[in-house]
């Protein structure tokens, strides 16, 4: 997937700059390749409970956050990264005390 097009898909308006932190995302991901296609289905996903993912704003991985209204929805939304996550063998990081993750990368 060309990185215009994933800028555009995640919500944003593709620029210099977010194309070179797009890129150091992707060398910064082990397994990147792997995994690309995937991460955005997750972001399609995670829409209608009110989460997504994005781009990190303090380090170079992709975040995925949770911002439902409610409990449930919130707990369906991490039910989705942990389908996601053992399904196409993906490594997050998650926040201590809040609903936010990193995407680290492909377990081979």
């Amino acid at each position: 997937m060309q990185k215009e097009a994933m800028l555009i898909q995640l919500g944003y308006v593709p620029n210099d700059a977010l194309m070179k932190q797009l890129q150091r995302i992707e060398e910064n991901t082990s397994g990147y390749e792997k995994i690309q296609k995937h991460i955005m289905d997750l972001h399609d996903h995670l829409k209608v409970d009110d989460s997504y993912v994005a781009m990190s704003n303090s380090n170079d991985f992709f975040k995925i956050k949770i911002e439902a209204q409610s409990q449930e929805i919130a707990e369906e939304a991490h039910e989705k990264i942990r389908h996601f996550c053992e399904k196409y063998k993906v490594i997050i990081n998650k926040l201590e005390d809040k609903n936010t993750y990193y995407i680290i990368g492909f377990n081979h």
